[in-house]
């Protein structure tokens, strides 16, 4: 017979693994750290927006670049800095690709 000691350690043992499988996962496109400023690395942009990211991610990963959805109203200034970018949205809402302005 195992002893109270024994039976005590398999218990947390197996209630930390439990636990552990429980954890939430997290994704490639959501563990990416925010890109502070203008869009400035183009390549990396472009490789982002081919992962066709959801408007949450977006504005997640590039918090400093305004992100004008189709509808929304904007002004026609002229940016040059790449601070704004106009998406293009598939059926499922998600970024296919867009021009800044």
């Amino acid at each position: 017979m195992k002893s109270p000691i024994t039976r005590i350690a398999l218990l947390l043992l197996s209630g930390l693994c439990a636990a552990a499988c429980c954890l939430p996962q997290r994704s490639a496109e959501t563990s990416e750290t925010p890109v502070a400023g203008f869009i400035t690395d183009l390549a990396a942009f472009e490789q982002f927006i081919a992962t066709a990211p959801q408007p949450a991610q977006f504005l997640a990963r590039y918090p400093d670049v305004t992100l004008v959805l189709p509808g929304s109203i904007a002004t026609k200034e002229l940016r040059t800095n790449r601070s704004r970018y106009f998406a293009v949205l598939d059926g499922a809402g998600r970024i296919t690709g867009g021009r800044f302005q």
